[in-house]
This record gives structure tokens, sequence and C-alpha cells, in this order.
């Protein structure tokens, strides 16, 4: 078998990050890598592998690439994220730094939010205390997850939050994580990477995704059943053939893992399984508002929340990237029943909040709506993961190899960043990394054995 040595490796991802330009280099039914899911993971590591110049399948159940990363062009004209819309820290994230090379518009998101008391805004001196409660919540989850047992944030928090408390637990529990605080671990949430620095794409996140994917050899619509890890190799079923493969990268969604929508033989060890379950994905949706003239009077890409007595809330991005558009994102337990119910009652939701925040005459400059549904998603079923309380461990021990032939990746698959598109990113890069070291595709550097040093000479 040839192998490749690392710097070759090295320079040859370096030329494959110049340009989404791919080659098919697998005959149809065997590979040496089968990647399962062409979201940010799955591109990521199918960039990786063909870098490395080996035979690679990429399969996607949907009839697309980007996975929960989306974006929507047709409804109204003018793009907007149905997913994943935040570039976290743009300065370090990997999506973010190839961007470039796509021609697409990269721009910073402005500084901080504005809070919305019924029909006002929040005073300069309101403002303080909100912030200030926030860092309060925030250092007393730090603080709980150095003890030796975890609790949920919801258990951390401190007593004196006073009235901003449920806004707190919603910017930091639903609008955060996709779940209430009860859910989510201290563990988990203290080690998240900070997300205090972000960016847009003018063009959308999800635009970005598929150009930077854009090229590769996909199967599209093209739902993988069974995964059979026997021998040397591994044996890919789905519902258009099979295909043999030395290896196999399953970048598909805890929320698909735990519904069995693939098949494992032999069925995956207890750690994994239990590891999938710790993680399931929150809930978090949107409803888009078109609000030509902006009624509202915000600036582009304004983020408003609301100080709340409840759960019943959600965030607004207003003006989506200097168009008409307004987000109104809603998540956590509330979030999942309401979107239960469907679009229409999303959207009236939406309206109802927004007119008790700014009047009711704001229902007749409403134009067309849209709202997602990520739950019914039947390759998604959910956000993102959080991990519940004592399941932190779990994000780690989905990074471990099943029988040196399977690896999973994903944003789930990242201890800091999970919950994001450019750690689900990292996490299909590492994948695919250990997986041709291990199947001997990588041939790590020959270090010279030691000499003995020779003795010193006396004068």
């Amino acid at each position: 078998m040839s192998s490749l040595s690392r710097r070759s490796f090295l320079a040859a991802s370096a030329a494959v990050a110049a340009g989404p330009s791919f080659v098919a280099t697998g005959a149809p039914g065997e590979v040496d890598i089968a990647i399962v899911g062409a979201g940010a993971a799955g591109i990521a590591a199918a960039r990786r592998i063909a870098a490395a110049g080996r035979r690679f399948a990429l399969i996607e159940a949907s009839d697309r690439i980007g996975g929960r990363c989306i974006t929507d062009t047709r409804t109204f004209g003018v793009p907007f994220d149905r997913g994943a819309h935040w570039i976290h820290m743009p300065d370090i994230n990997p999506v973010a730094r190839l961007a470039s090379q796509t021609g697409l518009d990269i721009y910073p998101a402005p500084p901080g939010q504005k809070m919305r008391i019924v029909r006002r805004y929040a005073r300069e001196g309101e403002m303080e205390e909100f912030l200030a409660a926030q860092v309060h919540a925030n250092r007393a989850i730090a603080d709980a997850a150095r003890g030796r047992t975890d609790v949920s944030c919801a258990a951390a928090l401190p007593k004196d939050l006073s009235d901003w408390r449920s806004t707190i637990e919603f910017v930091l529990g639903p609008f955060g994580c996709a779940k209430d605080l009860a859910a989510v671990s201290a563990m988990d949430f203290a080690r998240s990477a900070e997300r205090d620095v972000d960016a847009f794409c003018r063009q959308g996140f999800g635009a970005l995704l598929a150009k930077l994917g854009g090229g590769l050899p996909a199967e599209l619509s093209t739902p993988v059943t069974r995964i059979e890890l026997w021998g040397r190799g591994a044996n890919i079923e789905t519902e258009r053939g099979r295909i043999a493969a030395r290896g196999v990268i399953v970048t598909a969604s805890t929320g698909v893992l735990a519904a069995d929508k693939i098949r494992f033989e032999p069925e995956l060890p207890r750690r994994q399984l239990e590891a999938v379950n710790s993680l399931s994905l929150g809930s978090y949706d949107r409803v888009m508002l078109e609000l030509p003239g902006n009624p509202l009077g915000l600036d582009r890409d304004d983020l408003v929340f609301e100080k709340s007595d409840g759960m019943r809330t959600a965030a607004m991005l207003a003006n989506v990237s200097g168009s008409s558009l307004v987000m109104v994102d809603i998540g956590g337990k509330f979030g999942r029943d309401l979107a239960a119910q469907g679009a229409d009652a999303m959207t009236a939701f939406a309206l109802e909040w927004l007119t008790g925040l700014y009047g009711t005459d704001l229902r007749k400059a409403v134009k067309r709506t849209a709202a997602t549904r990520w739950n019914d998603e039947p390759w998604a079923l959910g956000a993102f993961s959080a991990a519940a309380p004592g399941g932190q461990p779990a994000r780690r021990i989905l990074m471990e190899p099943v029988r040196d032939r399977l690896w999973f990746a994903g944003e789930a698959v990242h201890e800091t960043l999970w919950g994001t598109v450019g750690g689900a990113w990292e996490s299909g890069e590492r994948a695919a990394d250990a997986a041709l070291k291990r199947l001997g595709f990588v041939a790590e550097p020959r270090t010279p054995a030691p000499q003995r040093p020779s003795p010193r000479r006396r004068r």
C-alpha cells in the first residue's frame, strides 16, 4: 500500500484549500474512506481526504449539501439562513478563514444588543444591570463546573438575579444552547469557547458552506441505512447500493443516530450509545418576517432581546444584512412546543411578540413570512447539541474510533465549539486526519535514532 508523507499531505492540503476544484478518485462501490453526511463536518473531511489523494465517497441523505446550514434565496428573493447564521470568532474560525477564497462578503456583526422593556428600550443604567447580571450568572456556572459533580446550569444560577432572571435564562439557555438551562450541563457550558465576537456572510452562511463544498462528488438523496464493520473494512449500505471502504466517518446528527436511522453491525459499544443520548439536540427555530420601509427604526443586524417575565419570549435580528427581513428566533422547550403546532402558530406568536413590543400598527407592515421547523427535518431532527448534566465527557467519548474503522464527527464531537459550524468543520478535519493516519494513508516522518554523545576530550 502506498503511503503519503506528512509533508506531502500538508502540501496537498494547502493546494486543496486554494480552490474548490475536486476530482473524484474512487470507483463506484469501492473507496478508501466513506463519509456519511455532507454538512460542515462531511465537507471538511472530504476536502482533507481529497488533499491526501485518497479515494472517497461523500454520501448525503438529503438533496443538497450543507446539513443544518442552508441559505434560502427563493422565498423572499434575497438570501436568509434557515439554519446557522452567526459566524463565531471569525479571526480563528476555520470556515471564516477560507471565506476569502469563495468571493463572498464576510463582515463584522455589530457589537452588543438592545433590550426592549415593554414599549421602550432599556436605559443605560438598566443595560448595565442586565450585563452585570449576565456576568454574575456566567461566573456562577463556571464556579459550579469546577466541582466534582456536574449540575445543571439552572441549579448553578445565583439567587440574586432579581427581575433579570428570566431574561438571563433565555439568553444563556434557549438562545445560546437551544435548551432550557435545567437541561444543560454546567461543565459543558463552562468549557465552551468564547463566542462574543461574530461576523455575518452577506450572501448567507449556507451559501458560504456550499461554495466550500462545490465540486465535491457528493452522492445526494442517498440515505445510509446500515454500516457493517467486519474484518478489515466497512460495508455501507444505502438505498442505491452498497459501498465498500477501508474506513468510514459518520457526521450524522445525534438526533439521527439516536433515532436508529443508521443501523450498525455489530452494534455500537454502550459507551458510544450512551454518549449519543447524552448529547441530544435542542430546539432552535426561526420565523422570518418581511418588513419593508424599516418600521422598527433599527439599524442593520441590530440584535434585540426583551426583558421577559418567563420563557415565552424570543430574540430578534433586524434588517438582516441590510435587507427588509427580520429574524425572530425561538428555542428551548417553549420553542419546541410551539414548532410542533406548525408554521402558522409560530408566525402568529412572532407577530404577537413584536406588536407587544412595538405596537399593533406593526402588523400592517408585515408582508411575506416563513418559518423553519428543524425538529421535523428527517435528516436533522433538531438544532444542535448541548450536553445533559453529567454528559460533558460524552463529547470526548464520541471522538474515540470504533474498531479502528469508524469515526464520528460533527458539532457534537467538539468539546469547546459544540453547536457551531466552525466546531463541526474542525471535527471533520480531525476525524479525517485520524482515519488517514490509522489506515496507513499518511506516513508520519521517521524520528532518527538518538545518537550516543561522544565522550568529551580532556584538555
